[in-house]
């Protein structure tokens, strides 16, 4: 009995308790001898499976390679091209070439511009029009995107070659500078894309469609907001050619702008609140709210854990679900888990 109340009063993690908290402060944390090498260690038994229900199909679906967002992507245009040139008869409008305009009317109406410039007439070239229309904001939304982000991030590193051009940067530290301003190097990227795709659709507009500066500006601006007035568009060959690239690229790289531009005020707001928490005076209050197991002193373990719940790290639902899985594990109720714990487990499973 006298065994089982001391182990209750044990601290959450039994490795950070009140007599060696000085010996952890003078040296740094090892890594401990059951932990794997390296990630392909411990990875290695599941090669092959699945880590968790559904994983697979979680992986598969929202984090596609730039490979399959591509095969995709033509599979997506030629099906799309095929059904719009057999009903061509039934679309009105500004027409240059038969495939051409298929193609350009999948664009537009797969990004949703809609300039107007080409509308269908008949009842199935209405529906053939709701139904790529729909499909194709859902590619846009799980695969495009995600391809561009993972071209963004393989334009990092040039982009840090650029900005340190004049000095000379390792590997190892630009790698450290990538990771530590990943979001900034992103919207920098993006941005600098946005801007060279704005310049070049303005000029085509120009040169090619016979605008004014200000029409070309507005139809681009137009296009990559997707309001698509319909006022001013893509009318002669070369610039529907033009077109078909340069509006599903333009109006991705404006999207994933906002994403990061956005991911960056989330990215600062935190860093603001977790400079907050870490810098404030502890109170009697916090004192008593980081009290986990009610003993009056507060251990290593449940500072971290009130801290980080503080953060916005965590939350006290977590703690009871990592707690439960710790009770579950801890067999012998002696307030850590050993080897003897984890084959017990094992065999009641």
């Amino acid at each position: 009995m006298a065994d089982d109340s001391a182990n209750k009063k044990q601290p959450l993690l039994s490795g950070l308790t009140d007599q060696n908290i000085g010996t952890v402060k003078k040296r740094r944390f090892r890594r401990c001898k059951s932990t794997p090498a390296s990630d392909a260690d411990f990875f290695g038994p599941y090669k092959g499976r699945e880590l968790f229900p559904g994983s697979n199909f979680i992986l598969r679906n929202f984090r596609p390679s730039f490979r399959q967002a591509s095969l995709l992507l033509i599979i997506y245009l030629i099906v799309g091209c095929t059904c719009f040139y057999l009903v061509r008869d039934q679309i009105v409008g500004k027409k240059t070439n038969g495939i051409l305009d298929a193609l350009y009317f999948c664009i537009v109406t797969m990004t949703t511009v809609g300039y107007g410039d080409l509308v269908p007439e008949s009842v199935p070239a209405k529906l053939l029009a709701c139904a790529f229309v729909f499909s194709g904001m859902a590619f846009v939304a799980l695969f495009l995107g995600k391809a561009a982000d993972y071209l963004v991030e393989k334009q990092e590193v040039l982009l840090v070659k650029a900005v340190h051009l004049r000095r000379k940067v390792g590997t190892r530290q630009m790698m450290k500078e990538i990771e530590e301003k990943k979001v900034e190097y992103k919207f920098l990227t993006i941005a600098v894309a946005l801007l060279v795709l704005v310049s070049l659709g303005t000029i085509i507009l120009v040169k090619v469609e016979k605008l004014n500066i200000i029409d070309a500006f507005y139809c681009v601006c137009a296009t990559i907001t997707t309001l698509g007035y319909g006022d001013k568009s893509f009318s002669t060959t070369f610039g529907r050619v033009f077109a078909v690239f340069w509006i599903l690229t333009s109006t991705i790289c404006l999207a994933q702008f906002f994403l990061y531009l956005a991911e960056i005020q989330m990215e600062h707001r935190q860093q603001s609140l977790v400079k907050w928490v870490l810098t404030r005076r502890m109170t009697v209050v916090d004192l008593e709210a980081a009290d986990l197991d009610d003993d009056g002193v507060v251990s290593a373990a449940e500072f971290v854990i009130y801290k980080l719940k503080e953060m916005g790290k965590i939350n006290q639902e977590d703690v009871a679900l990592v707690m439960e899985e710790f009770e579950n594990l801890d067999i012998d109720q002696s307030g850590t888990i050993s080897n003897s714990d984890l084959l017990l487990a094992q065999s009641v499973e």
